[in-house]
């Protein structure tokens, strides 16, 4: 047209443009995010077209009724396992398919996974591989030698000869904590320990660019070069790109008689735990595969969760939702209060988390427009059209 306007002229002229009419979608994505501290919004969206439809600050079931009643149409709600989402649901199109959502199904039993590793932290170490008792005690007694004359291990000795003194009497570790001036978390560690070198014990070392490199710095020690500037410039030779520090660092149990402190394997944390058991067998690591069975033998309240979790996975993955009953009653018996509160959940949800399990649609379109790094809608504090922006 030969005619000369600025991007603020056309952007203006285009904000100007009525929105078309919005048409009620037959599947709609339900799902809430969080703006800031506590405040909250919900978010609509077309889950045919992948379209936002509408948003309005908080998350409560009136609103999503009102709105529901409003654009009568809606066949079927995705949406996670909020119970005000669904009773909003219930209450504005009663005769609407609801669906749980699989990843939310799925991230929920994760969570239970974790809370039971948590309460079962003394079986953890089973994971690792068993260490004969030759190789294991010459540095375990060195060690021990060395730390009983120190003064934090003449400390440790001291204490745990007195918790395990007053916790034999029948005392609570409450009241042992007030006597010996303790947190009650500590006196149950030393009440627990079977010898004082258990609480002395330090944490695993976590690996270093220098481990392949210890076999010959114990080989060099013992051919008499004990400077650990030479050793590390004969590392650097060899490829080793680290600081001299860290060459210092790894030599300087030699000097006092006690062998290199090379790495210790430790055991798997309870988030660790719930991820491997949550993972499927043909995705984990070789070394993953060899510490499970290990974990699971020693412990029948993991194999047992373990078993449930495949269970519900083949669920998912076969999109079958016809063992569910059983395996919800299955959940029940099992003993785990954490599984069992899993159950009652599932169960008073079960029609829309068996949706969840059959059915094609999901909340992936209301996580991806709200994880999107530039939303294409602004927030309305009553509800009503979405506007671009």
């Amino acid at each position: 047209m030969n005619i000369r306007l600025s991007r603020v002229a056309v952007l203006s002229q285009l904000m100007r443009v009525p929105l078309p009419k919005p048409v009620t979608p037959q599947v709609l994505g339900v799902d809430d995010f969080a703006l800031y501290g506590g405040t909250y919004g919900t978010l609509l969206v077309d889950a045919t077209t992948r379209l936002p439809l509408t948003l309005w600050e908080g998350r409560d079931a009136e609103q999503l009724c009102r709105w529901l009643r409003e654009h009568p149409g809606v066949k079927l709600v995705c949406r996670d396992g909020s119970l005000t989402y669904q009773q909003g649901i219930t209450a504005g199109v009663p005769e609407a398919v609801q669906v749980s959502d699989r990843f939310h199904l799925w991230q929920g039993l994760s969570r239970r996974v974790q809370d039971i590793a948590s309460t079962l932290c003394g079986c953890l170490p089973a994971a690792l591989p068993t260490v004969s008792e030759d190789d294991h005690q010459p540095v375990e007694k060195t060690t021990d030698n060395a730390a009983a004359g120190s003064r934090a291990g003449g400390h440790a000795q001291s204490l745990f000869e007195a918790v395990q003194a007053l916790t034999r009497t029948g005392r609570s570790h409450s009241s042992v904590a007030r006597e010996v001036g303790l947190d009650r978390r500590t006196v149950r560690k030393y009440a627990r320990a079977r010898t004082w070198q258990e609480v002395m014990r330090r944490p695993p070392r976590k690996p270093s660019t220098l481990d392949p490199y210890l076999g010959y710095l114990r080989q060099r020690w013992d051919e008499g070069q004990h400077s650990a500037k030479i050793l590390h410039e004969e590392r650097q030779v060899k490829g080793y790109l680290g600081h001299y520090q860290r060459v210092k660092m790894a030599v300087a149990p030699l000097r006092r008689g006690l062998p290199i402190d090379e790495p210790r394997e430790r055991p798997p944390s309870p988030r660790e735990t719930a991820r491997v058991i949550a993972t499927h067998p043909h995705r984990r690591s070789l070394h993953i595969n060899e510490r499970l069975p290990r974990l699971l033998d020693h412990c029948p309240e993991l194999k047992l969760t373990h078993d449930l979790v495949r269970r519900f996975a083949t669920m998912l993955d076969n999109r079958d939702a016809a063992p569910l009953p059983a395996w919800l009653g299955d959940l029940k018996r099992s003993g785990l209060a954490p599984l069992v509160g899993l159950a009652r959940a599932f169960h008073e949800d079960r029609h829309a988390a068996a949706q969840g399990i059959t059915t094609s649609y999901n909340s992936g379109v209301n996580e991806g427009r709200i994880t999107e790094p530039c939303p294409n809608f602004m927030l309305t504090r009553g509800g009503g059209r979405v506007r671009p922006g």
